[in-house]
């Protein structure tokens, strides 16, 4: 009769492309649903905007306001082509994130089984953080995906003793017409899907240098263990690639991102000048490495902190597992370690980390976390693990979903609209702000004129302009003659700090309405009546 364990996996192999879609059907209804509820808040307004730009001005725009590469903002301008409602602009980050998916499960099955692979879809499937930024108008998702694509890719080439063997190129010449040549084929197309998704990945977001870093560093490390370290090759670990093919993949990444290279270097100017984000700190990187495990924890008792020891032994479990193949033990842990370490040097001289941007480390993460499941080895502990999980996971969508709110700008331009009178005036500080109010205040189809401060909308060619006192003048002037200005007041613990605006519009006019919403004020100023 068949070994146990044997049968275990001819069911579990006949089950898993049903386990997989149930996984993705799964998560992709958690990143679809309610997609279009919350506010369209500040920077995917700021996403929308520069999509809605023909190409040429939308590069030179980004060039010249923003710190990102162009590949998220030019999917969005062709996306932009079947509707812009809240829910559309975010239905393609929500695509991204469940096509990463299957991905992460290719992955996973690669180094260690299919058990592992369905365990980090299931993860990945229900996390917080990711559905949290599948439902934004943003670039991350596409991060994610492009990251998760390069890696499949390196773990085939790293398990495939042709990328060590052969020259980059020339396998399908070498076996055209031999029953190797659909294994060479597949070789060829991880060597490119290498180099065109990690490319892909850098033109999506700048920070993502980090990960063929990473890469560089394994792979580089990996071939110099080989060649003056006491190992012998086996099935059992990962083989580097040939010197020779690994040089031609990173010229390869190196030609597909250089059309950006200068643009990069002006954005990298402009943000060692002046940039938002705050110094982190040990609190910081705490947070964030909480957010990427399970983001919107509702359960702040000492009790609910516990599970973050669970993540801990998970992980510690899943090093373990790989006691026996520490190379890709080593990829992993680089992989999440390289950016982390990266962004705080870089933030010595100009603060950059930022969770978000490291979303991508999640994939290795989550690989580590599927292999201390398999690790339990029991069937009942890995079960009884996998529902503590989804319940801890299900919680803190809850919270998600009910009480995480983002900016009001759909009751600011309501309220706004309601109460306006044609002839007001409308003042946006931080001038961009002026781009979510925008997006909902177009409807009420309102003819109102509108100013930003201290400029108008980029007008300095900066993001998010400082209002300073030499910019009194331009308000006053814009204050001329009339009776009632509305004042649409935001972020201005960095563009206003100082409380200037409001300082000078009380100098001249009566607060007649003041409304306080998330993330912004609306206050209504009018002349003053004689005798009060």
């Amino acid at each position: 009769m068949p070994h146990a364990k044997t049968m275990h996996r001819l069911s579990l192999a006949r089950s898993t492309p049903y386990l997989l879609g149930g996984m993705i059907v799964l998560g992709g209804f958690l990143r679809f649903y309610a997609i279009g509820d919350k506010d369209l808040w500040l920077d995917e307004a700021f996403s929308v905007w520069m999509s809605r730009h023909p190409l040429p001005a939308l590069i030179d725009w980004l060039v010249r306001i923003d710190q990102h590469p162009p590949l998220y903002y030019m999917l969005l301008h062709f996306w932009l082509a079947f509707g812009d409602t809240a829910a559309h602009v975010r239905i393609l980050s929500a695509l991204l994130s469940t096509l990463t998916i299957p991905v992460i499960f290719l992955i996973g099955q690669r180094i260690s089984g299919q058990a592992a692979g369905l365990i980090a879809a299931f993860i990945l499937a229900l996390a917080p953080f990711h559905v949290r930024f599948a439902q934004e108008t943003r670039m991350y998702a596409l991060l994610t995906l492009n990251v998760a694509l390069s890696l499949l890719a390196l773990v085939y080439l790293l398990s495939d003793p042709r990328a060590a063997n052969m020259r980059l190129g020339c396998q399908f010449s070498r076996f055209v017409g031999s029953r190797q040549t659909f294994g060479a084929i597949a070789t060829d197309l991880a060597w490119g899907g290498y180099v065109v998704f990690t490319a892909a990945a850098v033109l999506t977001h700048s920070t993502a240098i980090f990960f063929p870093v990473a890469v560089n560093l394994f792979v580089l490390g990996l071939l110099a263990w080989r060649r003056w370290g006491r190992h012998t090759p086996g099935t059992a670990t990962f083989n580097p690639p040939s010197l020779s093919n690994w040089l031609l993949a990173q010229i390869g990444v190196f030609l597909c991102w250089s059309p950006w290279l200068v643009a990069f270097v002006v954005q990298s100017i402009g943000v060692y000048h002046a940039f938002w984000i705050p110094a982190p700190s040990l609190d910081t990187v705490i947070a964030s490495m909480k957010a990427l495990l399970n983001d919107f924890w509702p359960v702040q008792s000492a009790w609910g902190q516990l599970i973050w020891v669970g993540y801990a032994v998970l992980l510690i479990l899943g090093i373990v597992h790989l006691r026996k193949r520490l190379a890709v033990a080593a990829l992993l842990i680089v992989l999440v370690l390289t950016p982390f370490i990266g962004e705080l040097l870089v933030s010595l001289r100009r603060p950059i980390f930022y969770d978000r941007t490291l979303i991508w480390t999640t994939l290795p993460l989550y690989l580590l976390l599927a292999l201390g499941f398999v690790e339990m080895r029991r069937k009942p502990a890995i079960m009884a693990g996998l529902i503590m999980l989804a319940t801890i996971n299900g919680l803190s969508l809850q919270s998600y979903y009910v009480h995480y709110e983002k900016e009001q700008w759909r009751d600011a331009a309501a309220y706004v609209a309601a109460h306006a009178q044609n002839n007001d005036l409308i003042l946006f500080n931080a001038t961009w702000v002026q781009l979510p109010f925008d997006f909902y205040f177009r409807a009420f189809k309102r003819p109102i004129a509108e100013h930003g401060l201290p400029v108008d909308l980029f007008a300095r060619g900066v993001l998010e302009p400082k209002m300073t006192h030499e910019d009194l003048p331009r308000l006053r002037s814009l204050l001329h003659n009339r009776s009632r200005v509305w004042l649409i007041y935001s972020h201005d613990w960095y563009t206003d700090p100082q409380q200037l605006i409001p300082t000078a519009l009380a100098q001249a006019f009566d607060l007649a309405d003041s409304q306080q919403l998330r993330g912004l004020q609306v206050q209504l100023y009018t002349v003053p009546v004689p005798g009060n």
